[in-house]
């Protein structure tokens, strides 16, 4: 088995729940990330204080304190002018130990699945995934590990919701259904994106009965898939994210709409 590499680091003593004065916290630029302005001043923006958390904070030897993990939280309580942070206090660390325990924090914590973070915005009642929600239930699906019933899409679907509202993501999931029938392949997230896309941009002109005759006449999802894989990553020679899949569906699907129709009836891409 390949050797996992861990980061070590020596005893010392850790204080809970302190708080510091936000302008008596220092920046080591050697031991931390680089500070991305705009990030912070996009958290400013939507500063929810209460939510702020505690910080990671090194006291050398000589009382110097030193931020180890949260300085955009720091930068954002500068620019909200709030006085003070809650801080994990690491006392007696060098700089060396700082940048240690920097990568121990960010190494072992981990963020939420997208269906951890579906679930529990569906707790806090947040209209994004409420509206989601709503639309699968509506479609007599679910979110989780994709099946036959089950979309496992998360990021694609919410995407769907965010852009374009709960209505057409409703009527992107019954097209799929339409088209494909209900198997693991038909809720695909690159097909439904593109769908998802190719509605939000011109539902007002597309007979929805008419979409999935078509592309289902056309191939299987499997084989939609698999040629949008292909083309998108032009046969391997470039690098694919998801955004440029869904690109690629939502083209193929304009492609597939136009043929056969008037150029005055056609949809631009």
């Amino acid at each position: 088995m390949p050797k996992k590499y861990v980061y070590e680091l020596r005893k010392h003593r850790v204080e809970h729940g302190v708080k510091i004065p936000v302008e008596v916290l220092k920046i080591d630029e050697k031991a931390q990330r680089t500070l991305n302005e705009a990030r912070a001043r996009s958290m400013a923006n939507h500063l929810v204080p209460e939510a702020l958390g505690t910080i990671v904070v090194s006291q050398r030897e000589n009382g110097d304190q030193y931020i180890v993990d949260g300085m955009h939280r720091w930068h954002v309580c500068k620019l909200a002018s709030i006085p003070e942070l809650v801080a994990e206090v690491h006392h007696g660390l060098d700089q060396q130990e700082e940048a240690v325990l920097f990568l121990i924090k960010n190494r072992e914590s981990s963020k939420p699945t997208p269906l951890d973070e579906y679930k529990i915005g569906l707790t806090a009642g947040l209209p994004l995934f409420v509206d989601t929600e709503s639309a699968l239930q509506k479609r007599n699906l679910s979110m989780g590990s994709t099946g036959t019933n089950v979309v496992g899409a998360v990021a694609g679907v919410l995407r769907i919701t965010e852009l374009y509202g709960p209505e057409t993501l409703e009527r992107t999931l019954k097209i799929a259904e339409d088209a494909w029938g209900r198997t693991k392949e038909t809720w695909d997230g690159m097909l439904l994106g593109g769908i998802g896309m190719f509605l939000g941009r011109h539902g007002d002109e597309v007979d929805d009965k008419v979409l999935a005759e078509r592309i289902g006449k056309k191939d299987p999802a499997f084989r939609w898939r698999a040629n949008i894989t292909a083309l998108a990553s032009a046969g391997g020679t470039r690098h694919s994210g998801t955004g440029s899949r869904v690109s690629t569906c939502y083209t193929l699907l304009v492609t597939e709409w136009n043929k056969g129709r008037r150029v005055e009836k056609r949809i631009d891409v």
